[in-house]
């Protein structure tokens, strides 16, 4: 008897520590991203800016629907399981952020779908510490996965908020890697020029002749073609010799290529 009442006010001063704890991380209103707390280790306070929700949705989304569909680079299939795509997304969508499928990003724009991300990516072929062009920044999603490979990234978005935040979120995470700006992506970034490769995430009704001119020898250009709001097919313009080639690689369908009025 006496050890029972000895035993409970011990077992709930340890239940009221814990709790203490746990509200001490989760700030005055008792929800929200956890901070830094000196009970945690490093690994622990990691894991309090992603989940293992997210980490386990993200091998799964690289498993089923990157490498399950063909494609073979480990380069981009390492990339793509470190990049956090649920922090590209509005939280309104946040739970679909590892779906197949493309999401809306506010000003009728989207993140395009995991595959064509990889695929994109992939086709590229792109060599350590290239030179790549972006054109159509979006969220910062897919510019975050080429600098993942070790690549400069100059990216480019003609929305103005879109371009802020994006290249604040870029500029957290990769430094060095990324520069981004605000302005027309036709017209490329002729001051960086040429380009060892160029990706544009927006379908043109034609290919940007500025942007075969920044494509350096030897470059390739990933763009999608055709009428907007339509399928369009993803063409692979390659620059051998000082030609122009180009080859179909499969039916798309992407957000026009905005321009400046």
């Amino acid at each position: 008897m006496h050890a029972y009442r000895c035993f409970l006010p011990a077992r709930m001063m340890i239940t009221l520590l814990i709790l203490g704890v746990v509200l001490l991380c989760l700030g005055p209103s008792g929800i929200g991203p956890l901070r830094f707390c000196p009970a945690m280790g490093q690994g622990e306070a990691m894991a309090a800016d992603e989940s293992d929700l997210y980490r386990i949705r993200r091998a799964a989304m690289v498993e089923e629907q990157i490498r399950g569909r063909g494609i073979r680079s480990a380069a981009v299939l390492d990339a793509m399981t470190r990049v956090p795509r649920h922090l590209f997304v509005p939280e309104t969508v946040i739970k679909y952020a590892y779906d197949d499928t493309p999401l809306p990003i506010g000003y009728g724009q989207t993140i395009s779908q995991p595959y064509i991300v990889g695929f994109m990516t992939e086709i590229l072929n792109l060599p350590p510490h290239a030179r790549v062009l972006e054109v159509g920044t979006g969220s910062g999603y897919q510019a975050a996965v080429l600098a993942e490979l070790g690549v400069e990234v100059y990216t480019v978005e003609i929305i103005a908020e879109l371009a802020h935040s994006a290249a604040g979120r870029l500029r957290a995470r990769y430094p060095q890697k990324v520069h981004a700006r605000h302005a027309d992506g036709f017209f490329g970034w002729p001051e960086q020029a040429p380009f060892d490769a160029i990706m544009v995430t927006a379908a043109a009704e034609f290919i940007p002749p500025p942007l075969l001119e920044q494509l350096k020898e030897g470059g390739r250009m990933v763009i999608p073609v055709g009428t907007p709001f339509l399928l369009q097919t993803l063409m692979l313009v390659e620059k051998p010799n000082g030609e122009i080639t180009t080859r179909s690689l499969l039916p798309v369908s992407f957000v026009p290529l905005r321009r400046a009025p």
